[in-house]
């Protein structure tokens, strides 16, 4: 970074100098016109990869000068990001650009000059809102209705600060369009990553997709993620899921956070995730949404830095001085309903209550960071802790001792590195949090550097609800809703031996060092590297207007519409042609209510099947008696049931049996499937000829998928020695015969033309879903067929990922291209 403080005194100061080099005059003349410092961002480091990390607020302080001419500005160095995009490495592989707002708005006239001297001094370009807006967006729509949600609470009384307000949902709308807007005056969407932060900016990563197909994004959520139960209820929780969705990589601090996002993308998209080499994937419209759980960490170096300040260590023996001879207990949190303060006080109290040999030596010393926010329920919260802590102090306090310090202000950088240098036990009972790394600071500052003397000791009592608790394996984990658990921790930390409170804090050092926040920017990137490797071989195309309907499609470079030209062409220079066509979804309308093939199908399908040099199969995984009372009158006409099992060749009303299979397996799976019927509620079993089928696509999502899992693992042991294997499709698990599939039943075609008529040169074929994918597979060797060449045409219904290299749009379009093709005669 160029440097860590900057001053904006006004315009013409810039250009006259008194600020900056005549470079950055000459700079600024040519780009005031463009609102910024654009064009030289992108000159700079040209040919090194560049992040563009972008938060709701940059990570720096500003300050009006004493006569008011213009602004101070100065980096915060402990801030997450900060300390995160600092580390030699990061700085060795990328350029980093931070992206957000000012702690506040400045003059509309004023605004381009000093995006041009934070961006020569730190590398940041600030979005500016206005006042009126980042209200709207800021402080009511982020603080009082996404925390909020996002922290389980829902908004049940009709006096909620925390009820839905569209008008407030229109202004975060705007606020991340003017991101938008920002990003892309300099972005290079085929080489920067983008990684943007929290929640302030959800619907980001869409909107800007919307702009850039080809935008490589990250999303990392610092809060905690609701359960879906609770998240449902949010009026636009499609437009926040599927905004998550665009993204490359999406990130969480805890599992817990991670599970609970798919099991929401499971249950209001119908997207299941899967596992792919360690990680966790979200298929979604032929791409995959990478899900990491990427707990964030301190920078320890940069926290002993400050131990050795001369304010440190004066603040810390005067605090040594006045607390001798005593236990000290610490908390430090910001003023939020969710942080727990007042039951971290009620569990105090009752220690006082139960031990009175505690009362003149324990003192608990909380700190309280101002609200961000203000909402009818902190009011409520500020007056009770208040009233909790005149209650406590009056009832143990004395002229000489007082039990609950209540330090209500921000207490600066120095004197925090002392608190925590002096605490012998450090208490976090937040009700929900995303991280929180207070604990790793105070284990950074009991620990202290090399040279401190004395043995390195710490003791913590952490809620199970914060990020940061699975970490912390020797923390007394607590609920703390309990009173009585909470105060039991405390009083077995303060009672703890030394050798034991050594061991522990060994522990906790050891992890923290070793999962530093550079550690996790450096982790947080390769993945999106990795998450975005195959955006080159891939074409993008957006669908749906709204961000409630919006989604990105990728496809491989050579996938395309299918040329309906060249298709004509082949099919007139042929004299032998197969035409095989799957039914569901393909040659029936999607929109249709009635199974059954309409007469406008029927009708095309008998003036393919009219020329006798075509062969035309419908392939279907049905049931035989359902074709044949459906098809059984188009002359000609041959019918594949149940993925190849069964087949009635062209001209025959007797249909063969290609797979012959003991029914004894029956015995074996029917009792299994018949089990998992009654277990999950919305199943039920299909009965086929050649197979058995359990349906779940109607059952709860999450207990389907789970019962699903569970019983290919059953029929998994179950079959162990049977001749039939179990297939899991969109919503079901088909027991069926080995080498029951589309694939086999087109080669069965294809072998019965070439008996009957000349040799294939010509092969249409046509379907819409994952059981037709083996049927494209073994249709495409036919191409490089010494003794068979062919022109092969593979088309899936729907522009979507497919191993065929052609799609339609729908079944109407099918439809279109095979009446032009009954029109027309072979040569």
């Amino acid at each position: 970074m160029a440097g860590l403080r900057g001053s904006f005194s006004n315009l013409q100061a810039l250009l006259d100098g008194a600020q900056h080099s005549p470079q950055l005059r000459t700079k600024l003349k040519s780009q005031l016109s463009l609102g910024g410092s654009s064009e030289s961002l992108n000159q700079k480091n040209a040919g090194k990869p560049r992040v563009v990390v972008v938060s709701m607020k940059l990570p720096l302080s500003m300050s009006q000068k004493e006569d008011g001419t213009g602004w101070d500005f100065k980096v915060d160095e402990n801030a997450l990001l900060v300390q995160a995009c600092t580390s030699e490495r990061l700085e060795k592989e990328f350029d980093v650009v931070h992206v957000g707002c000012l702690p506040k708005e400045v003059p509309a006239e004023d605004q381009d000059a000093i995006s041009s001297a934070l961006m020569e001094d730190f590398g940041y370009m600030p979005v500016f809102l206005g006042d009126d807006l980042k209200q709207r967006y800021y402080n009511q729509f982020c603080k009082q209705t996404l925390w909020p949600l996002l922290h389980y609470l829902l908004p049940l009384s009709t006096a909620s600060s925390g009820r839905f307000k569209q008008d407030e949902w229109t202004a975060y709308m705007k606020a991340n369009r003017i991101f938008v807007d920002k990003l892309m005056q300099f972005l290079r969407p085929e080489e920067d990553y983008i990684w943007i932060h929290d929640y302030h900016l959800l619907v980001l990563p869409a909107l800007l997709r919307k702009r850039s197909y080809k935008v490589k994004i990250g999303l990392f959520l610092h809060s905690p993620f609701p359960s879906s139960e609770i998240f449902r209820a949010f009026p636009k929780r499609e437009e926040i899921l599927r905004s998550f969705l665009t993204a490359d990589l999406v990130g969480f601090q805890s599992f817990d956070y991670a599970r609970h996002f798919l099991s929401c993308c499971a249950r209001q998209l119908g997207v299941e995730h899967e596992m792919d080499r360690g990680s966790i994937a979200v298929k979604y419209f032929g791409r995959k949404v990478y899900v990491t759980i990427s707990p964030t960490g301190v920078q320890p170096d940069k926290l002993l830095e400050c131990y050795c300040w001369n304010d440190t260590v004066w603040r810390k023996g005067e605090l040594m001085n006045e607390y001798k001879d005593k236990t000290i207990l610490l908390g430090m949190d910001d003023m939020d309903v969710f942080k727990g303060i007042e039951l971290k006080l009620h569990a105090f109290e009752h220690i006082l209550d139960m031990h009175p040999y505690l009362r003149q030596s324990l003192v608990l010393i909380q700190v309280v960071n101002p609200p961000r926010s203000q909402s009818r329920e902190m009011e409520a919260l500020q007056a009770e802790l208040n009233e909790t802590v005149e209650r406590i102090n009056s009832k143990y306090g004395s002229d000489k001792h007082t039990p609950l310090v209540w330090l209500d202000r921000a207490v600066p950088h120095y004197e925090r590195i002392a608190l925590y240098s002096i605490a012998d036990c450090t208490i976090v009972t937040a009700t929900r949090d995303g991280m929180n790394l207070m604990p790793y600071e105070y284990i950074v500052c009991r620990q202290g550097p090399d040279s401190a003397p004395g043995t390195r000791r710490s003791t913590l009592v952490v809620s199970e609800f914060v990020g940061c608790s699975p970490s912390l394996s020797g923390a007394f984990r607590v609920n703390p809703w309990s009173v009585e658990s909470v105060s039991d921790a405390m009083l077995q930390c303060i009672s703890m031996s030394p050798q034991e409170s050594e061991l522990r804090h060994d522990k906790h050092w050891k992890y923290i060092t070793r999962h530093t926040a550079s550690h996790w920017a450096s982790s947080y990137l390769n993945n999106l590297q990795r998450a975005c490797a195959k955006h080159s071989s891939m074409k993008f195309y957006g669908l749906g207007l709204g961000l409630d309907s919006f989604r990105m499609v990728a496809l491989d470079v050579n996938f395309r519409r299918l040329d309906e030209v060249s298709l004509n062409e082949a099919f007139t220079n042929s004299k032998s042609c197969v035409f095989l066509l799957d039914y569901d979804q393909t040659l029936m309308s999607t929109t249709s209510f009635s199974v059954q093939p309409s007469e406008e199908v029927l009708k095309t399908l008998a003036d393919l099947c009219a020329n006798e040099s075509n062969t035309v199969a419908i392939v279907s995984g049905r049931r035989a008696q359902d074709l044949q009372e459906w098809f059984g009158g188009v002359k000609n006409l041959a019918l594949v049931a149940e993925h190849g099992y069964k087949f009635r060749p062209p001209g025959s009303e007797s249909w063969e049996t290609h797979l012959q299979v003991e029914p004894t397996w029956h015995d074996v799976v029917l009792p299994v499937l018949e089990h998992y019927v009654e277990c999950t509620d919305g199943s039920y079993l299909e009965k086929k000829e050649s197979a058995l089928v359990w349906h779940y696509q109607d059952t709860d999502p999450d207990y389907g998928s789970w019962q699903a899992k569970e019983l290919l693992d059953h029929l998994d042991s179950a079959l162990a020695n049977q001749p039939v294997e179990a297939v899991k499709g969109n919503g079901i698990i088909e027991v069926r015969p080995q080498g029951a599939t589309k694939g086999q039943a087109a080669e069965v075609v294809l072998s019965w033309t070439r008996r009957a008529k000349d040799d294939v040169d010509f092969v249409f074929c046509v379907g819409d879903d994952r059981s037709d994918e083996e049927m494209f597979a073994a249709v495409e060797h036919v191409t490089y067929s010494p003794h068979m060449p062919a022109e092969v045409f593979t088309c899936t219904v729907g522009a979507k990922p497919s191993k065929a290299p052609f799609y339609l749009d729908d079944p109407s379009d099918v439809l279109d291209v095979l009446r032009q093709l009954g029109s027309k005669r072979p040569r």
